[in-house]
C-alpha cells in the first residue's frame, strides 16, 4: 500500500503496580513526555497496563470514564498532540457481566474511546468478559490503526477483521511470557506478511499477576520485515517510523532507572 506521509509510532514496554492506577499513571506519563520528545504520533503501553495483569483484583479495578487516572493521561494526549492506548480493566458489554480487559484510546482532540477484549485465553472467563467486536479500526494520524489486546493476536480471524476493514497498523498490548513469545511474535509478523499492514506489540516489561513477561516488544513493517525489536524485558521505548517514501526505520530507547 502506497503512503505519503511520514509517521512515528511506539510500543512503551512499562512495568506494573498491581492495582495502583494513578502509581502506573504517573509511570506512564514518563513514557509519554519522552515520546513526544521524539515526534511519536500513537503510543500503545501493554494489556492492563494501568492496574496490571492481576486476576485477583479485576473486579474492584475497573476504570470508568472520568477515573482520575484516564482524565491524566488523557491531559498529557491531548497536550503531547500524541494518541495513546492505555490498559484497565472495564465496564462490560452487557450489564452484570464480569468485567471486561479494556484499551483505552486517548486521542488529541480528549476523546477518550473503549476497546474491549474480544477473545479470552482460557480461565480469564473466569474474572472477565468477551468483547463484541471483531475489528476496532480508528483513525489515528491520519492512518486507520486496528486495536487488539492479547489473546486477539492469536485469532487469525480477529487480523482479517481488522484488514477487512481497512487497517494499516495493527496494535496490540500484551502480556507474553518466555514460553509464548517465539511462536506469538511469528504469528504477528506473518499478519504484516498476509495482511499488508504494519503490526506493532507492546509487552510487559516485568512480571505481573504471577505471570513473567518475555518483553520483545516489537514493529514488523507490511510484508513482515522486523524493524525493530526489544532485546528482551525491562522498561523501554520501541520506536519505528516510516518515512514518506515509505521505508522503515526503529530504535529501541531507555534512560536512567529502567531496568
Amino acid at each position: 500500500m502506497a503512503h505519503s506521509t511520514p509517521l512515528r509510532i511506539a510500543a512503551a514496554q512499562s512495568t506494573s503496580i498491581a492495582g495502583d492506577a494513578m502509581g502506573n499513571a504517573r509511570t506512564h506519563l514518563g513514557f509519554i513526555h519522552r515520546a513526544a520528545d521524539r515526534g511519536v504520533q500513537l503510543l500503545v503501553f501493554p494489556e492492563l497496563s494501568l492496574t496490571g495483569y492481576e486476576p485477583a483484583l479485576h473486579a474492584r479495578s475497573v476504570l470508568e470514564p472520568g477515573h482520575p487516572a484516564l482524565v491524566l493521561l488523557g491531559q498529557a494526549a491531548a497536550d503531547a498532540g500524541m494518541s495513546v492506548v492505555v490498559g484497565a480493566p472495564a465496564l462490560p458489554c452487557q450489564p452484570g457481566a464480569l468485567p471486561a480487559i479494556g484499551a483505552w484510546l486517548l486521542s488529541p482532540d480528549g476523546s477518550a474511546t473503549l476497546y474491549r477484549k474480544r477473545y479470552l485465553h482460557p480461565g480469564e472467563d473466569t474474572f472477565a468478559s468477551a468483547g463484541d467486536a471483531d475489528a476496532s479500526v480508528h483513525k489515528i494520524a491520519g492512518e486507520p490503526v486496528a486495536l487488539a489486546v492479547c489473546a486477539d493476536a492469536t485469532r487469525p480471524a480477529h487480523a482479517k477483521a481488522a484488514h477487512g476493514a481497512g487497517a494499516h497498523l495493527y496494535a496490540t498490548g500484551a502480556l507474553i511470557s518466555a514460553r509464548g513469545i517465539d511462536e506469538e511474535s511469528a504469528q504477528l509478523q506473518g499478519y504484516a506478511a498476509t495482511h499488508g499492514f504494519a503490526v506493532l506489540l507492546a509487552n510487559h516489561a516485568g512480571s505481573s499477576g504471577g505471570y513473567v513477561s518475555a518483553g520483545r516488544s516489537a514493529v514488523w513493517q507490511p510484508g513482515g520485515a522486523c524493524v525493530v525489536a526489544a532485546e528482551g524485558a525491562g522498561d523501554c521505548l520501541v520506536l519505528a517510523q516510516r518515512d514518506a517514501a515509505g521505508g522503515w526505520t526503529g530504535e529501541v530507547v531507555r534512560w536512567d532507572g529502567c531496568a
